[in-house]
């Protein structure tokens, strides 16, 4: 019997450069509307807590936060379309939200396509809330499509 990657020992570690040919390969089989390399360097340049699960095939998903004034902000929490379902997305957010903690954070938002079902219910099943749309914040194939704004208290 061999073991799916997920099923393989995973950590949490800080992305670096050079991971970023990995990560844009989860990116673009990802997004319709990747991000793109240079979005991912400049959040790593200006510190914003950028992070990769690993698995036994190497990266099965990442995340980027910022943290300012109290509050965080998810700007990006991808997990490689052929490993979702198994709790990578749901260990990234946890992570996250202690990471928040720690940088004096007492809430953590995030965006999200309203097509996206999967991961609203993960965001749900986490104890976000729903607290206001975005208009047109994202691209799609014809015009804008909005985000819902979720977030959370971080008790």
């Amino acid at each position: 019997m061999s073991a799916r990657p997920s099923d393989c020992v995973q950590r949490l570690r800080p992305m670096s450069v050079d991971d970023l040919d990995a990560v844009m390969e989860i990116e673009r089989r990802a997004y319709e509307y990747p991000w793109t390399p240079g979005i991912f360097r400049d959040c790593l340049r200006v510190g914003y807590c950028c992070w990769c699960c690993e698995g036994g095939e190497g990266i099965q998903g990442y995340g980027v936060m910022s943290v300012a004034a109290g509050e965080s902000h998810i700007l990006n929490l991808t997990v490689d379309p052929g490993l979702q379902r198994r709790g990578i997305g749901s260990r990234l957010m946890r992570h996250f939200m202690q990471l928040a903690r720690r940088h004096g954070a007492d809430t953590v938002m995030l965006e999200v396509r309203p097509s996206n079902r999967a991961a609203i219910a993960l965001y749900q099943k986490l104890g976000f809330n729903e607290m206001g749309v975005r208009r047109n914040y994202y691209p799609a194939a014809e015009g804008r499509e909005d985000a819902l704004l979720l977030g959370k208290n971080l008790d």
